[in-house]
């Protein structure tokens, strides 16, 4: 009896020794870096904050590769998870992206599957306790997607909250990257993107071909007024790029990413420490469904 009682104590202590040993190691922030048993300490560490970086396939320009925004996405949600730790999720691109179905590379899924896949890996993330979760969005194509995605939380109780990041440019990196700055026109594949991607990878830019297409506004729908229709990218830059000038200037995708990085990393933080959203939910759904508040 006093053999097994020691045996007992024994892989008890173990067990505890194993346990404090992968809670003081360094935990990897990449999801898909990490191991079964470091990842209940990874989502104790992160607070229960995961953040999925939203990229797509599609055309940049001539110049930058299809997954532009994947990349640009995650190096944010890296810089960010290295300053304020959370779970950071594997590439993600299923986005919104039929206005670019008729140039080469373009992965356009269906609006029902987009949904259903952010819906259910929202919930298998909660399922593992990370129950907050933060959408970086990298891709323009999304934004009216991810803010009903975000509207439509409120159509039932999933047990975990959903938060659309929105850096906002004004910050501590304006002026400089204000300074750095040439185009009058800089959209989709232009300056700004030019300059992220020969920050993170500059061996995937090819500014040599990065004139042989234009990326000015061909003005296709400048008649049309009071309405909005689908086909308005198309009709202003068919050629999938926005941009009147194009340069790689690293110091300014370093900043660009620097400064969403920082704005991340602070709601991050928040979130780790703070509940207000979680208590306004339950909060909401007790009133609504007993609206009468008989």
């Amino acid at each position: 009896m006093k053999r097994l009682i020691i045996l007992i104590l024994l892989i008890s202590m173990f067990a505890y020794a194993y346990g404090q040993q992968i809670e003081k190691s360094d935990l990897p922030f990449k999801l898909e870096e990490l191991t079964a048993p470091k990842f209940p300490y990874a989502v104790e560490k992160a607070g229960g904050v995961c953040v999925i970086p939203l990229g797509v396939m599609e055309k940049h320009g001539p110049h930058l590769p299809l997954g532009t925004d994947l990349f640009e996405a995650r190096e944010i949600a890296f810089t960010a998870a290295k300053k304020e730790y959370a779970v950071v999720f594997p590439p993600y691109y299923f986005s919104q992206i039929f206005e670019a179905k008729h140039q080469p590379g373009t992965i356009a899924y269906s609006s029902e599957l987009i949904w259903k896949i952010l819906e259910e890996t929202c919930s298998e993330l909660a399922r593992n306790g990370l129950k907050k979760i933060i959408l970086l969005n990298g891709h323009g194509g999304n934004t009216s997607f991810l803010q009903f995605f975000c509207q439509s939380q409120l159509m039932k109780n999933n047990g975990y909250i959903v938060v659309l990041f929105q850096p906002d440019e004004l910050s501590e990196f304006a002026e400089e990257i204000k300074s750095l700055k040439k185009a009058r026109i800089d959209g989709h594949a232009g300056e700004e993107e030019t300059s992220m991607m020969s920050f993170i990878r500059p061996d995937l830019v090819d500014m040599d071909v990065s004139k042989n297409e234009s990326g000015l506004d061909q003005e296709r729908l400048k008649q049309l007024k009071y309405g909005y229709t689908g086909i308005w990218w198309y009709a202003c830059f068919p050629n999938h790029f926005a941009g009147d000038f194009v340069q790689a200037n690293k110091r300014l995708g370093e900043l660009l990413i620097e400064r969403d990085a920082v704005q991340l990393a602070d709601l991050i933080k928040f979130l780790k420490s703070d509940d207000t959203i979680e208590k306004l939910q339950e909060e909401f759904f007790k009133r609504a469904s007993n609206p009468s508040g008989r």
